[in-house]
């Protein structure tokens, strides 16, 4: 969801020109094959992923067969880290349009936070460095010219469960979202809220530059979302869940999602009705917390739906730039892991070979991140 949106100014009427003389055919030809070569050049774009740089796929033989790289972790370990050693992979899922095609990719070794950034975390960022997010700052007035004063107050996006029930498959997701004035990081459910007894929940409301200025005060950076998934996955090539096959292995909840009916019932089988602490549930084999549910967390990688079907096979850093076909127009980050709000009715997005998007402005109250660190720094 956009933080703000520019207003289309019309332009001037352009003056009457006087046409040179040619014949009446060449003003309905030309025009069209002009027309047609440009809509050509879009088709390519889209189809050939021409936005996102050089092609650089190399053949699936290449890479070899899956693997978790060999080899001890580099010394000494960054505090709440965890070594990824890299490996190959086979990245995406087969029940996501814009998760597809499954193909191998190949990483290289780097640290992950153990969790989500938390409150507590996020907290020493802003009182050492005096930041403030996005959502803390009212919304610049010449992007939205006509809006009433008592409109230009900072705010931000909150779930708010519908007053009756919905099928979330046939009305708009706006049903179960509210513009809250005052909602922030700090208040994440608006003004009357606060942090209390919440230091180990995992920040929210941040926007992608958010993520970026805390990544870069920490000396880390966000993850791309081939670093992202090869972690999430812990090793299991190609297994539904983060930790297997099973969504509920021995009737125990693995992960922070909705249970029950979404958006109008939750029976609270993993014991939350909203975000939970980090840790709470068991890690995945990489010793990884939250790699499903909880908060969906930002990546470094531009949104393009095409991007696996042209992308380099090797470390690929994302699409040179954004293409949404739901918005057009509108950049997207890629976001990842799914939140307390997926649910298997509407959202299964919590699955690890999925992708989620945000425009980078964005901020909610299901929305954090967790860094990375390259070997070496």
């Amino acid at each position: 969801m956009k933080k703000t949106s520019k207003r289309r100014e019309r332009s001037p009427a352009p003056r009457p020109a006087t046409r040179t003389q040619l014949p009446t055919w060449v003003w309905v030809v030309v025009p069209s094959v002009v027309v047609g070569f440009l809509l050509g050049l879009v088709a390519v774009a889209y189809s050939r992923d021409w936005l996102a740089g050089p092609i650089e796929i190399t053949s699936p033989t290449e890479l070899g067969e899956p693997q978790v790289n060999a080899g001890d972790a580099p010394v000494p370990a960054p505090d709440n880290m965890v070594w990824i050693p890299g490996g190959i992979f086979f990245m995406g899922s087969d029940q996501f349009d814009d998760a597809q095609p499954i193909h191998k990719v190949e990483v290289g070794g780097f640290w992950m936070d153990r969790t989500e950034v938390t409150n507590a975390q996020f907290r020493e960022f802003v009182d050492a460095t005096g930041y403030v997010t996005v959502a803390e700052k009212p919304p610049d007035p010449k992007l939205v010219p006509n809006a009433a004063p008592e409109d230009l107050k900072p705010f931000s996006i909150v779930f708010a469960a519908p007053d009756k029930d919905v099928d979330p498959n046939r009305v708009s997701h706006l049903t179960w979202w509210r513009a809250v004035k005052g909602a922030d990081w700090r208040h994440p459910e608006g003004p009357d809220s606060d942090l209390k007894g919440r230091d180990k929940h995992p920040v929210v409301h941040v926007s992608y530059f958010d993520a970026v200025a805390y990544a870069r005060w920490a000396k880390k950076r966000l993850p791309t979302e081939a670093e992202w998934e090869f972690a999430a996955r812990g090793g299991r090539d190609r297994q539904r869940y983060c930790w297997g096959e099973e969504l509920n292995p021995g009737g125990k909840s693995m992960a922070n999602t909705w249970q029950g009916d979404f958006p109008n019932k939750n029976t609270l089988q993993d014991g939350f009705a909203g975000i939970a602490p980090v840790a709470s549930f068991d890690p995945n084999d990489f010793g990884l917390h939250d790699m499903a549910g909880n908060v969906w967390e930002w990546c470094s990688d531009w949104y393009h739906p095409a991007y696996y079907k042209f992308g380099p096979d090797r470390n690929p850093q994302g699409p040179r730039a954004s293409f949404d076909p739901m918005e057009p127009g509108v950049p997207k980050r890629v976001q990842r892991g799914g939140s307390y709000l997926c649910c298997d009715n509407y959202c299964m997005r919590y699955l690890p070979g999925a992708r989620g998007k945000g425009e980078p402005e964005s901020a909610t109250n299901h929305i954090g991140f967790r860094c990375v660190r390259d070997p070496g720094r």
